[in-house]
């Protein structure tokens, strides 16, 4: 037998401001408030599904340093150019860790600054 990853959590000062961004990101409801303010979003089939829901944890001061791991995202029903726009007017900013300009990916942040990439290649939706 294997695990699998069921859960994703991010640290951040305001999970209802990133809730937002992400289900809109990825098509995700908000599943769950905790008494703590933290907030899970995942698919509407839930926990447990082929994909891993995301924690959206409450703190007054995430780490500023470079994360050890960030998501990568690609389109389903869109090109790369078009999605990168919808992620620019949902909220994401250009990142710039060094690339070259001849990446086929772009580099995003999320509204409080979380890096995650667009890939080039669209995937069928689950």
């Amino acid at each position: 037998m294997a695990c699998r990853i069921s859960e994703l959590v991010l640290d951040c000062r305001d999970p209802e401001a990133l809730a937002r961004f992400w289900c809109e990101v990825l098509d995700f409801v908000v599943l769950d408030t905790e008494e703590d303010g933290a907030i899970e979003i995942g698919p509407a089939s839930g926990f447990g599904g082929a994909q891993p829901t995301i924690i959206l944890s409450p703190t007054e001061h995430p780490e500023p340093a470079k994360p050890r791991l960030h998501i990568d995202v690609n389109a389903t029903d869109r090109d790369q150019d078009a999605e990168l726009e919808r992620l620019l007017a949902l909220g994401a900013r250009p990142a710039d860790i060094g690339q070259t300009g001849d990446e086929q990916w772009h580099v995003l942040q999320d509204p409080e600054g979380n890096e995650f990439c667009l890939l080039r290649r669209r995937l069928d939706p689950l």
